[in-house]
């Protein structure tokens, strides 16, 4: 074998053995990055079930509308009231979904998440602080963008309190709580041609329990000394106080009537057919 011939095995043998480290590393890669992939998706899948899990049991929409481009000025109280009334939720076990100055398609996604989550078992409670307007037997809430003109617009742009209850009777639910404080003279009724003020009545599915700010037809004032609405600032008082629903909404409106003179007087509407307990801790330790 001549020294050229000797030189070029040598560099070819060098060449190969570059070759098979290569090949080497990288089947090497391969086979490690297959052993990550299976434990990043088992982690991703981990997360996912923890986000949406939750307490779907105990299940709250929590709706605080302030600022309406239309109204004079912001309303002093929702906000304040939707978050207050959400820390006491949740420290009762509910898992709430909060929305501040909710428009139309907020509150579509919102009503599309919560009735998402209901299980046969689920105790469903409705917060709405707003503006709400009656139309056709049927009491509206009002997104903060709401076009309305004529009241044929209410229906068009609102969301239905009953329309509402029905998603969630049809889901499913256990029971249904509802609290709507929104018995406010609403900016839009200059536009209409006969004002209807104040809610109309709320019709209670089965098994379902609603406390609105005052009787049907009535408008309150908002006092602008106050962080918090007069109903509201009540329940919270009494969220402490006792463990049913039912006692609660009452005691909530009969210490309002009392503390304003009958001026407002909240309304109770109850077809309850169980005793529903507020806390997550009493709920649990009587089942």
């Amino acid at each position: 074998m001549t020294a050229g011939q000797t030189s070029l095995s040598r560099r070819s043998a060098v060449i190969a053995a570059a070759l098979l480290c290569t090949v080497s590393l990288a089947l090497g890669a391969h086979a490690a990055l297959n052993k990550r992939v299976p434990d990043g998706g088992k982690t991703a899948a981990t997360e996912q079930s923890t986000a949406t899990s939750g307490n779907a049991a105990r299940l709250a929409l929590v709706v605080g509308n302030a600022h309406y481009p239309d109204a004079n000025a912001p309303l002093a109280q929702p906000i304040n009231d939707a978050r207050a009334l959400t820390g006491a939720l949740r420290r009762d076990g509910f898992d709430v979904d909060v929305v501040e100055d909710a428009t139309k398609e907020d509150m579509a996604r919102a009503v599309a998440r919560l009735t998402s989550r209901i299980r046969p078992d689920s105790v469903v409670m409705l917060f709405f602080g707003g503006y709400a307007i009656q139309a056709g037997r049927e009491s509206y809430m009002i997104p903060v963008d709401a076009k309305i003109w004529r009241e044929s617009d209410v229906r068009r742009e609102g969301t239905s309190i009953e329309g509402l209850l029905d998603a969630v009777r049809e889901q499913g639910a256990r029971a249904k709580l509802v609290v709507v404080d929104a018995s406010r003279r609403n900016p839009y009724e200059r536009r209409f041609r006969s004002y209807s003020h104040g809610l109309a009545p709320i019709n209670a599915p089965a098994n379902a329990l609603i406390l609105s700010s005052a009787t049907p037809g009535k408008v309150l004032d908002d006092p602008r000394d106050r962080s918090n609405s007069m109903l509201v600032s009540e329940l919270l008082n009494q969220l402490g106080r006792s463990p049913s629903a039912e006692a609660v909404f009452t005691k909530t409106r009969n210490a309002i009537a009392r503390s304003t003179d009958g001026e407002q007087v909240p309304m109770v509407s109850s077809s309850l057919v169980e005793d529903v307990r507020l806390s997550a801790d009493v709920a649990n330790a009587g089942s």
